[in-house]
């Protein structure tokens, strides 16, 4: 078995140190947070508010009527253990109309609808607040495209977008996020029940291995199945990352000029050009 295991406090340093510079290299001091009493969003708010001080951070508990009372408790634990501020702002009002629509409306649509309501707040409460919006999806959930594009994909930055889920996991046990978020089985909580594993069919310690050989050791998928990786399961992973690549990407610009955005106007900050 592959060790994915980090050297936390490397970690820790180097991505509060990436916040920090980040937000204040764009003129900003302060940071937004969608908290949702998960592992991902607690890590997140714990890393932000190591590097601005937690009273430059703004963690928002934005829960539907059918959320977890759970997530919420979850949630208020990691606000009280940092000292961040905080608001809790209720969707449904925003989300009900719209799927009122469609009677027979499916679940990962009302899911799409609540992410992308959450991020509406975030952004609102990121003007008001004058903090940028901080990211929360990790390394597993990008490549796999178990996310919402333009809703919890949606950031100003993210720190952890380059953790595995069990990365997530190991840093978040040295930042000492409270023991409910880190045992509990990892789910958006978008209707009751609902968990990440069972939506994926495949745990996260089983994809992050398989992830780590074809990413970050660049194995072909034959090679996978060498290392001793059932075949359709790497197919069907290899399916996931290729059909999703349009979420890690900003929109395709068709080309008509010299120097296109995302093509040949590829510096990494625009100042001097």
């Amino acid at each position: 078995m592959t060790d994915l295991s980090i050297n936390t406090d490397l970690a820790r340093q180097i991505l509060s140190g990436f916040i920090k510079s980040e937000i204040t290299r764009a003129g900003f001091s302060r940071a937004v947070i969608g908290l949702s009493g998960g592992i991902d969003s607690a890590l997140s708010c714990a890393l932000a508010a190591e590097a601005l001080g937690p009273e430059n951070v703004l963690a928002v508990r934005m829960p539907y009527k059918a959320s977890s009372r759970e997530s919420l408790e979850h949630a208020q634990l990691l606000i009280d253990q940092l000292g961040v501020k905080t608001e809790t702002i209720e969707i449904s009002g925003m989300v009900d109309p719209l799927i009122a629509r469609d009677a027979d409306m499916s679940k990962v649509r009302k899911g799409n609808i609540m992410a992308r309501s959450r991020m509406i707040v975030l952004y609102d409460r990121s003007e008001d607040f004058k903090g940028l919006v901080i990211g929360t999806s990790n390394k597993t959930e990008i490549l796999l495209g178990y996310t919402t594009l333009w809703g919890d994909m949606a950031s100003a930055l993210n720190p952890i977008g380059d953790l595995y889920k069990t990365q997530v996991r190991q840093l978040s046990r040295a930042l000492n996020i409270p023991a409910p978020i880190l045992d509990k089985a990892p789910s958006a909580d978008l209707w009751a029940g609902q968990t990440d594993e069972n939506d994926l069919g495949f745990t996260y310690e089983q994809v992050d291995q398989l992830l780590y050989l074809l990413i970050d050791q660049r194995y072909l998928p034959e090679e996978c199945v060498e290392a001793g990786f059932d075949k359709a399961f790497v197919e069907k992973v290899v399916a996931r990352i290729r059909r999703f690549q349009f979420k890690r990407m900003m929109p395709i610009i068709a080309k008509i000029s010299n120097r296109t955005v995302g093509y040949d106007f590829l510096y990494l900050r625009d100042w001097g050009t």
